[in-house]
C-alpha cells in the first residue's frame, strides 16, 4: 500500500528562542530576579509565622486583630525608610496585601460594601483591606449599616462625599442614628465610562447607574446621548448587570464592572470633572472594636445641632479657633423637626487623646444641644 502523502501542518504558537539565544547579560539578570523571588516568599512566609503568633496572644488577651492606626503607621515608617528605585506611592498598596493575607491567617475578615461585583465600593473596601478578606456583598447603603450591624459583617464600607456632587446624603442621614462609628476613610479616584454590550453609541435607548454617577457624568450625556433616557439603580454594577443582558441599555460604570460582565468600554472618563473622587468611610460596632488610637495624623468627625438663636453657629465655632483644632468639613442636613432646624457634619484634624483637641471637643459639646462622635480614625494620606 502506497504511503499517503502528509497533509498540511496545522499552524502552532511559534516555539520559544532556546536559552542560547538569551543575550547572557539579561540571562543573568533573570536569574538574580528569580532567586530574590524565592527569598522575597522565605521572608513573607517568616512575616506570615510572626503574624500567626501575634494572633495567638491577641487571642489570649482578648484584642481585635485588625488595627488601622498600626498599619497606618506600618506603612508611613516603611514609606519614609523607603530608598528607591521602586515609587514610594506603590509602597501603601504592596503592604496592604501583605498585612490583608497575614491576617487572614489570624481570621477572617468579613467587609460590607454595596454590591454587585464592579462597585467602586468594592474597589474602595479591597483598596483599603486587600484581596483577601470575605466579601459581603449588599444591595443598597442600608443593607450595609445593617450587615454590619447584626455581626453578620465585621466592617461596612460605605460612600460619604464626592468631589463632584458633595454629600451622600443617605450615609449621612444613616450616621445621625446608628451604633456603628467610623473607624477609617479611604479616598478613590472615580472614573466613570459608558459600557454597553454593543461597542456604539446607536441604538441606546437607556443609561442606567447609580444616581450619583448619573449626575456626574450630566454634562457627557446631554451633548452625547440627549435622547436616552437616564434610568436610576441601585448601583453602577447593576446599571452594568442589566446592560449586559439588553442591547438597547448602556451602563455607566467602572472598568472592572465591565470586565466583570463583559461589556465593551464604548466611551472611556466620561466624568465631567477630570479629578471626580469619592471618599468612603468604614465603620464598626464599637462593642466588638475599639476607638484607634492616635497615628500623628487623624480626623474626628461629628454631628452636632445648636439651639435657634442669633450667633448659635458661630458661638459653637470658637472652641475650635481657641484652641487651635482646624475644621476640614462642614455641611449641613435639615434636622427633619418642621422647624427649620439643621445637623451639622464637622470633620476636625487631631484626635481626642491630644491634649487641645479633648479641651476644644468638651467646649463644643457644651455649646452644643446634640453631640455625638462619629468616629476617630486615621487620615488616608496615601
Amino acid at each position: 500500500m502506497a504511503d499517503t502523502p502528509p497533509g498540511p501542518v496545522p499552524p502552532s504558537d511559534p516555539a520559544p528562542p532556546p536559552a542560547g539565544d538569551t543575550p547572557p547579560a539579561l540571562l543573568a539578570l533573570r536569574t538574580q530576579i528569580d532567586a530574590l523571588d524565592r527569598d522575597l516568599l522565605a521572608l513573607l512566609n517568616r512575616r506570615a509565622g510572626l503574624a500567626l503568633a501575634v494572633g495567638e496572644l491577641k487571642k489570649k488577651e482578648g484584642s481585635v486583630v485588625f488595627r488601622p492606626e498600626r498599619e497606618a503607621q506600618v506603612i508611613d515608617g516603611l514609606k519614609a525608610a523607603n530608598p528607591g528605585p521602586l515609587r514610594t506611592d506603590s509602597v501603601a498598596p504592596i503592604w496592604r496585601e501583605i498585612m490583608s493575607a497575614c491576617r487572614a491567617l489570624e481570621t477572617p475578615t468579613r467587609v460590607a460594601y454595596l454590591g454587585p461585583a464592579g462597585t467602586f465600593s468594592e474597589e474602595a473596601a479591597l483598596g483599603y483591606f486587600g484581596a483577601s478578606i470575605v466579601r459581603v456583598l449588599c444591595a443598597s447603603i442600608d443593607e450595609v449599616f445593617a450587615m454590619t450591624a447584626s455581626g453578620a459583617a465585621d466592617f461596612g464600607v460605605v460612600p460619604v462625599e464626592n468631589s463632584t456632587e458633595g454629600m451622600v446624603a443617605r450615609s449621612l442621614d444613616i450616621l445621625l442614628t446608628t451604633p456603628l462609628f467610623i473607624i477609617g476613610e479611604t479616598s478613590l479616584y472615580v472614573r466613570q465610562n459608558l459600557l454597553r454590550k454593543e461597542n456604539s453609541l446607536d441604538g441606546i435607548q437607556a443609561v442606567c447607574a447609580h444616581p450619583q454617577a448619573l449626575a456626574q457624568c450630566h454634562g457627557w450625556l446631554s451633548n452625547h446621548l440627549p435622547q436616552a433616557e437616564r434610568r436610576p439603580v441601585a448601583s453602577n454594577a447593576e446599571g452594568a448587570r442589566q446592560a449586559a443582558s439588553d442591547p438597547r441599555l448602556a451602563a455607566i460604570a467602572s472598568l472592572r464592572a465591565g470586565g466583570e460582565y463583559g461589556l465593551h468600554v464604548v466611551a472611556p472618563a466620561i466624568q465631567d470633572d477630570p479629578h471626580n473622587r469619592t471618599r468612603f468611610v468604614i465603620v464598626t460596632d464599637p462593642h466588638r472594636h475599639p476607638q484607634p488610637k492616635a497615628s500623628g495624623h487623624d480626623c474626628t468627625s461629628l454631628i452636632v445641632s445648636v439651639m435657634n438663636r442669633p450667633g448659635a453657629v458661630h458661638d459653637m465655632l470658637v472652641p475650635l479657633k481657641r484652641h487651635g483644632v482646624s475644621m476640614t468639613r462642614f455641611e449641613s442636613r435639615p434636622a427633619r423637626s418642621g422647624q427649620w432646624e439643621y445637623y451639622f457634619y464637622i470633620d476636625l484634624q487631631g484626635h481626642p487623646d491630644e491634649p487641645h483637641v479633648a479641651t476644644a471637643l468638651r467646649e463644643l459639646r457644651e455649646a452644643c444641644a446634640f453631640f455625638k462622635v462619629l468616629g476617630t480614625y486615621p487620615l488616608d494620606v496615601h
